[in-house]
């Protein structure tokens, strides 16, 4: 084994038992940031497919692709969480999944497709790397029901 092959798991062996705290590179969000579904509520009955339209205030909307400059870092763009909760995913990437909708175009709004029935929607808004910020800026969680 090369010297720089056992320095790199020396490093990532050092990463893993770092202190949570130290292992944080979420990006800060702005104080009083909140994100908010414009168009629909808790409550609503809709037909699939429907319109969801992402609200945003104090922080800015960008493209997933565009790393933030360190004078504007306060930006990111949505995600929609479908029968889910952030719990447990706050500091992590968040994957691609049916649940986890990505819109890293910078997309403010969106036709959403789901099956008859009763689901939750909560919008996250994440960093250019797809990690929500700290503290992260979420929505609150609504229930509706589609026909």
């Amino acid at each position: 084994m090369t010297t720089v092959r056992r320095l790199a798991i020396a490093a990532a062996v050092a990463c893993l038992t770092l202190p949570a705290a130290a292992q944080d590179l979420r990006a800060p969000s702005a104080p009083g940031a909140k994100v908010y579904f414009i168009n629909i509520k808790d409550g609503d009955i809709v037909t699939s497919p429907f319109l969801v339209q992402f609200g945003l205030s104090g922080m800015g909307v960008s493209p997933a692709d565009q790393q933030p400059v360190e004078v504007n870092r306060t930006t990111g763009h949505h995600h929609l969480l479908v029968n889910m909760e952030l719990t447990g995913l706050e500091a992590a990437i968040l994957p691609m999944t049916d649940n986890i909708r990505h819109f890293g175009r910078g997309q403010t709004e969106a036709m959403i497709t789901l099956p008859a029935g009763q689901h939750t929607l909560q919008l996250v808004l994440a960093d250019w790397r797809h990690v929500p910020h700290n503290p992260p800026v979420v929505s609150e969680r609504i229930r509706i029901t589609v026909r």
